[in-house]
């Protein structure tokens, strides 16, 4: 199972998150969600924002940017699906039964509006993280305990709360390895140093997140490329390859009236400095 189950940089790779797709759609038909028709039926299954609400911040004229799934297909062989829903089966009889998966979608327009409200990228996740926290909290209907990965780095987290701000919490531990806070009517949420690399859940949660994102930045790189010939394909992490796209599309997002704050993330600065 370790060959299928540990921290997603290490089992996969830009361009192959075969794997990641085989947790969720093993994970989807547990819930219920079979038979998708594709990766973007299945994204929209798992997100806890509705088409709505994830198009809302969308420019009418560059709405494929992101949300165009011509050409999208499951890549993850029946195979491995079928290998992937034999450990979650294992993992049931060990008493360890994966009920669900969800996701939050954040694209580079919400993340500049957060920086324009004095919020960086560690809120943004962080409040990810408290939404899927809540939202589990409501589906089981009595008080869970969330484990997370760190986030940023930090060491505490209360007062940069978002969804949870303003409830009453008690500190169980702060430190550079783990950060656990005990919030009354809801339960325990940790934030977890490596815990991708040493929490199976996180783990699997890590996978189907890596697909998530490099479907969506997929979709971005065939847009672009459709306007512009030659281009790289790229990750959309900080690389060469990545800067390269970006200076060789910004003639074309230009003559388009392309925003840059529905391409790029603008770089945060303390507003305290």
């Amino acid at each position: 199972m370790r060959t299928r189950l540990g921290d997603s940089k290490k089992l996969l790779g830009h361009g192959n998150t075969a794997l990641g797709e085989a947790w969720a759609r093993a994970i989807a038909r547990r819930m219920g969600v079979a038979n998708v028709e594709g990766p973007d039926a299945l994204v929209h299954a798992l997100s806890l924002d509705g088409p709505a609400v994830l198009r809302a911040r969308c420019p009418t004229e560059h709405t494929e940017q992101c949300w165009n799934r011509t050409g999208e297909s499951f890549v993850a062989d029946d195979g491995l699906v079928a290998d992937v829903e034999r450990d979650l089966a294992k993992l049931a009889a060990q008493g360890i039964d994966v009920l669900y998966v969800a996701c939050v979608v954040t694209c580079a327009r919400r993340l500049n509006d957060e920086i324009g409200r004095g919020r960086n990228r560690f809120h943004v996740d962080l409040h990810a993280m408290e939404r899927l926290f809540l939202d589990g909290r409501a589906r089981a209907k009595r008080d869970v305990v969330a484990t997370c990965g760190k986030v940023g780095g930090f060491d505490q987290y209360a007062a940069a709360f978002g969804p949870m701000n303003g409830r009453l919490h008690a500190v169980a531990e702060q430190g550079r390895a783990r950060s656990e806070y005990c919030l009354p009517g809801l339960g325990r949420i940790a934030f977890v140093r490596d815990a991708d690399d040493n929490h199976l859940l996180v783990s699997m949660a890590s996978l189907v997140g890596k697909w998530v994102r490099d479907l969506l930045m997929a979709r971005i790189v065939r847009y672009h490329q459709a306007e512009v010939a030659d281009l790289p394909d790229a990750s959309g992490y900080h690389d060469p390859v990545t800067a390269r796209f970006i200076a060789e599309t910004r003639l074309a997002r230009t003559r388009r009236r392309l925003p840059d704050d529905c391409f790029e993330r603008r770089p945060w600065r303390d507003p305290r400095l």
